[in-house]
């Protein structure tokens, strides 16, 4: 059967690249992508046939993919983070679907880092817990949807990862939801270009500093990932978040049940 993978290559760089990943480039003999992440992977893509185009081809790009599995190519789709996290995962399989192309083509999956997963681990241990992933783009999302989500999300005292914030043109959600986290006063971390190297910024701070900064925050981009901790995240003794799991609230530090 012709193959199509849909390859996660982390939040950024190269340094997250799974060995699956790695073996599927291998493999391929066409590669689709997103202008910008092929760059970050032009050491390993030299050899091969690549095709790339800017923001809003994401349609034509799949489509793309798709008709080069279709000639018998052994193809991939370039999706930064992981490719369920808002990336091509989905639009990849609706559009097989749409085509009732199952008989034709083998869609795999190639799992990846999402950008939460590695600016949590950079910055401490803060999603031990329950946590939600929520958009503010509201490009493909309605923002009533978007709202809904990130109050219950707050109210639920979850920790919550927060992807496209800000752009120049997108300000009114990144405004909704300083609105309803102004409610709150949580720890958060603020993580702009994980894994690009020289570029990656994280800062740690108070959610009500993050608020009174507004939506006029040189720090906050749409390549900034927002972490906001639930009410029983804090700070270690060397300036890392933690939410802890609840381990020692029922553990001594010897690993015996404490007395009721």
């Amino acid at each position: 059967m012709n193959r199509l993978y849909v390859i996660s290559t982390g939040p950024g760089g190269m340094e997250y690249l799974s060995l699956e990943a790695l073996r599927a480039l291998d493999e391929c003999e066409v590669v689709v992508s997103y202008r910008r992440y092929a760059k970050d992977l032009q050491e390993i893509l030299k050899d091969k046939e690549v095709h790339v185009s800017g923001m809003t081809k994401e349609i034509q790009r799949c489509k793309d993919a798709i008709n080069f599995a279709k000639e018998g190519r052994v193809t991939a789709i370039i999706s930064n983070g992981d490719v369920n996290v808002f990336g091509m995962a989905t639009l990849i399989v609706e559009l097989v679907d749409e085509m009732d192309l199952w008989d034709e083509i083998e869609v795999i999956s190639i799992p990846g880092i999402t950008a939460m997963f590695a600016a949590a681990s950079k910055c401490g241990a803060p999603i031990s817990q329950d946590f939600a992933i929520i958009s503010l783009s509201d490009k493909l999302t309605p923002f009533e949807v978007i709202e809904k989500r990130v109050k219950s999300a707050l109210e639920s005292d979850m920790v919550i990862g927060i992807y496209n914030p800000l752009s120049k043109k997108r300000i009114e959600p990144y405004k909704m939801f300083l609105k309803h986290l102004s409610k709150f006063d949580r720890w958060a971390a603020v993580a702009s270009h994980i894994g690009r190297g020289n570029k990656e910024r994280i800062k740690i701070l108070k959610t009500t500093e993050l608020v009174k900064k507004g939506h006029e925050n040189e720090d906050i981009s749409m390549s900034t990932l927002i972490i906001v901790g639930n009410e029983s995240t804090r700070i270690t003794k060397n300036g890392k978040l933690l939410t802890p799991r609840g381990y020692l609230d029922k553990y001594d530090l010897s690993g015996e049940l404490k007395e009721s």
